[in-house]
């Protein structure tokens, strides 16, 4: 059984980084792409990161680009997500997701996955 379990999630200063994490179970990276989606109220959901796991290849929503890495670390089955340079605008939940196959584009389409984990939410303070 596929499961993902988001972590990491707290309050932070604007300009402050927090690291989150994505444990995942019941699948092998390689066959699979995890991303990092978050939801802001009011908003719709985002699509903010992806690594795939066939050759770790990552891809960045525009509003993250430069402050958000995405990495794995397969001995742990752990995604994670280091934010830095947060701003008050990043506040959301923070879900992560996968998929397989991978997807060769559209990584960053939250209809092409079929696996989530519970959100965590970050907010930044101003």
């Amino acid at each position: 059984e596929v499961q993902l379990q988001a972590s990491g999630g707290g309050l932070v200063q604007a300009g402050g980084s927090r690291r989150l994490s994505c444990v995942y179970s019941g699948f092998t990276l390689e066959l699979y792409a995890i991303a990092w989606f978050r939801q802001a109220p009011g908003k719709e959901r985002e699509g903010v990161s992806c690594i795939k796991g066939n050759d770790g290849s990552t891809y960045y929503a525009e509003s993250v680009k430069g402050r958000f890495t995405i990495s794995s670390d397969s001995a742990k089955n752990t995604v994670y997500l280091e934010m830095n340079n947060l701003k008050p605008e990043d506040t959301a939940v923070y879900y992560c997701a996968a998929v397989s196959p991978i997807p060769f584009r559209e990584e960053l389409d939250a209809g092409l996955y079929d696996y989530w984990g519970e959100g965590t939410l970050v907010t930044v303070s101003s």
